[in-house]
């Protein structure tokens, strides 16, 4: 099978050549403007696969096809906003040379104009389908997930890339180029129009049982998803998709362009691109992580519903996910699966299942939350990963009401005189060994009172469900302190990570974040905690552990 990659060295043609390397029943042709730059692609490619440079403009399409008899061609040059009249030139070369096509496209009206082509295509014999991605391909395969179990009304979605993740000139030519400018999209179950990259909103991103991100600033971005998606749900009365690039900072001075362009009717900033092209690049700090959300809102028994859809790629893996799509394709068509004839948006391309599949043995995660009102917090904010805790774990943030559990416990303080009054604002206990404890758990507002007696010692804390820039996470109150604790599952332990802390609501900076081992588990039949907080500079402030059974009242 004989794919031609337009675009080959860029980006997503690169990733996705790199993705396929391991097929020895491929031979690609990597090409591009610059003939050196595909001779450098396929040098450092390895792998099983055959590969061969190819210098070629796509003016020049019709010609090559006609030299090189592609079975597939991939489009992964763009942008594809600025293909002006003739962008569908590639489309109709393929068809008239009898090749299918898939391309990368993110421009909803490229996407979504596809269609006129669709007689043409199956006289043709061949398939086009177009924005082959993350956006819509996986954002449609969740939706349909989802609508097997309510009938979905509005839907909200944002990517989040990693900041090591990279981004192509044309990319950034793409989001600056609408950014400011009006994009299409279903408001109040009508046609509407939003503004890209002047409208933002706030999200974590939380796969259940997994560190999540920290909450991340999403802009809408003009992608196929807000064109395409509704009609393929019937009641759907708005959609919004956005984008959550970091820096942040950086993020907020595009936002401000984009809002400045709209209110004085400015020109496009498709010229600034090549300078945030490099700064986006040049400014890599922060977690090598990304993710994905989808959050749908609908009804079920004429009940309202709500689900959200959570990934997170750890290091070098988030990057590939966008290409991994069309990888999908190709391997299913190596499996004898391929795409009935026509020309459509790539919609229906995948399914969740597929890639499940392409994750797998990958640093991605993926998983489902149901948002629910009330019942235990620790089972409200892991979701599905609570089921995977030990028993006695389970069984002690399981219950309701008021209930007491007792054992034994070796405190230690830090020391020096900035742990002692360290500890003291906290109210930790005094150092002790072997010491009775008995620990109190009351329903209190939306979470619980922790009432902890250590031989008469005792230091309370008040336990909730984070809002805003906490959600997903456990908020742990100590006085005026409060610290936001991320809840991981890693094993048979749940391992409790802070994220963020405040005192009486101010932020404190993350740089002095208490830290320290900290997790749950079960040992012997009974509930073993231990729980050790440092700060930077100086060190432990307190570390006890123990073990704990339900109280005989």
């Amino acid at each position: 099978m004989k794919i031609l990659i337009l675009g080959g060295y860029g980006v997503f043609g690169g990733r996705l050549a790199h993705l396929l390397r391991d097929c020895p029943e491929l031979s690609l042709l990597i090409a591009g403007r610059s003939g050196a730059k595909a001779r450098r692609s396929c040098a450092a490619l390895g792998g099983a696969i055959t590969a061969e440079p190819l210098a070629l403009d796509r003016a020049d399409i019709f010609s090559a096809l006609a030299q090189h008899k592609p079975d597939l061609v991939v489009d992964a040059s763009g942008p594809f906003q600025d293909y002006g009249a003739d962008r569908y030139r590639v489309v109709e070369a393929c068809i008239a040379a009898g090749a299918d096509y898939l391309d990368f496209a993110d421009g909803a009206d490229f996407v979504f104009g596809i269609e006129q082509f669709d007689h043409r295509a199956k006289a043709a014999g061949v398939f086009v389908l177009s924005g082959v991605s993350s956006f819509p391909v996986l954002t449609a395969a969740v939706l349909r997930e989802m609508a097997q179990h309510m009938d979905i009304r509005e839907v909200e979605g944002g990517i989040a890339p990693s900041p090591y993740a990279g981004i192509g000139l044309n990319v950034m030519r793409a989001v600056v180029g609408y950014a400011g400018a009006p994009v299409k999209l279903t408001r109040g179950g009508k046609r509407s129009a939003g503004v890209g990259l002047a409208e933002s909103r706030r999200y974590t991103v939380a796969v259940p049982g997994k560190l999540p991100l920290r909450n991340i600033h999403f802009s809408l971005v003009d992608v196929p998803d807000l064109q395409v998606i509704p009609r393929e749900h019937v009641g759907m009365r708005d959609i919004w998709m956005g984008a959550g690039p970091v820096p942040e900072v950086l993020h907020r001075i595009l936002n401000l362009f984009a809002k400045a362009r709209h209110r004085l009717r400015l020109p496009s900033l498709e010229p600034l691109s090549p300078l945030f092209y490099r700064v986006l690049n040049w400014m890599k700090f922060g977690e090598h992580r990304g993710g994905m959300y989808v959050h749908a809102k609908g009804e079920r028994d004429g009940e309202r519903v709500e689900r959200s859809w959570h990934l997170l790629a750890e290091g070098d893996d988030g990057p590939f996910i966008p290409s991994m799509a069309i990888e999908g394709m190709v391997r299913k068509q190596l499996a004898g699966v391929r795409p009935e004839a026509g020309a459509r948006p790539a919609t229906r391309a995948l399914e969740l299942s597929d890639y499940n599949a392409l994750f797998a043995g990958r640093t991605i995660y993926t998983g489902f939350r149901d948002e629910v009102q009330g019942g235990p917090i620790y089972r409200r904010l892991l979701g599905s990963a609570f089921e995977g805790l030990p028993q006695k774990v389970r069984e002690l943030h399981d219950g309701a009401g008021k209930r007491r559990w007792s054992g034994t416990a070796n405190v230690e303080r830090g020391k020096g005189p900035i742990a002692a009054i360290a500890a003291a604002l906290f109210g930790f206990p005094r150092s002790a060994q072997s010491v009775p404890i008995i620990v109190t758990l009351t329903s209190e507002g939306q979470g619980e009172r922790w009432t902890r007696d250590f031989g008469g010692q005792i230091f309370t804390s008040h336990q909730s469900p984070g809002t805003g820039r906490n959600a997903h996470l456990m908020v742990e109150r100590f006085g005026l302190i409060s610290v936001a604790i991320a809840m991981v599952v890693e094993g048979d332990r749940l391992v409790l990570v802070p994220r963020r802390w405040s005192v009486h609501a101010i932020p404190l900076p993350r740089c002095l974040l208490p830290k320290g081992g900290s997790y749950e588990t079960e040992r012997n039949g009974r509930f073993v905690f231990d729980v050790e907080v440092t700060l930077p500079i100086i060190g432990r402030v307190v570390t006890y552990r123990g073990e704990l059974l339900p109280a005989q009242d």
